[in-house]
């Protein structure tokens, strides 16, 4: 997926689930996913609802978007696996050892990749993965 659509990445996670659950032969990248997905049981119900992939999300209503979510841990472990940005890797782990859960050292690095996505925007500028990098080192302490 390169630059899939809204509906593709939605898409692609609900029919990720439906296969782990039948039991069907699944590419290394659903694979990936349905790991994330088992750590996540509050978003099994909305994933098993065909449906969900016209749902609608408020910030504003405080709804976090479980298909972002994903998206986002999908993302960072592609990222660790290749170490890109350089460091982020040896920084994770450090994180990792620091709060002795893999997950919650993924939704530090999680933050952190939000921030980094969130400055980009604003300034207008390519993700800074140097910046990146030092966020979740400063949160391994």
């Amino acid at each position: 997926m390169f630059n899939p659509s809204r509906d593709q990445v939605r898409s692609f996670f609900i029919e990720s689930w439906r296969k782990y659950r039948a039991k069907e032969v699944q590419t290394p990248l659903e694979h990936m996913a349905n790991d994330l997905i088992l750590l996540h049981p509050e978003y099994h119900a909305l994933l098993e609802d065909p449906e969900a992939v016209d749902k609608e999300f408020s910030p504003e209503g405080g709804q976090l978007n479980p298909f972002l979510h994903l998206s986002l841990h999908l993302a960072i472990e592609e990222q660790l696996s290749i170490d890109q940005p350089p460091g982020l890797r040896a920084a994770f782990e450090a994180c990792q050892a620091r709060r002795g859960d893999r997950h919650d050292a993924l939704h530090d690095v999680l933050e952190c990749l939000g921030e980094t996505m969130f400055d980009a925007q604003r300034n207008n500028t390519p993700p800074d993965g140097e910046a990146y990098v030092s966020c979740v080192l400063r949160r391994a302490g």
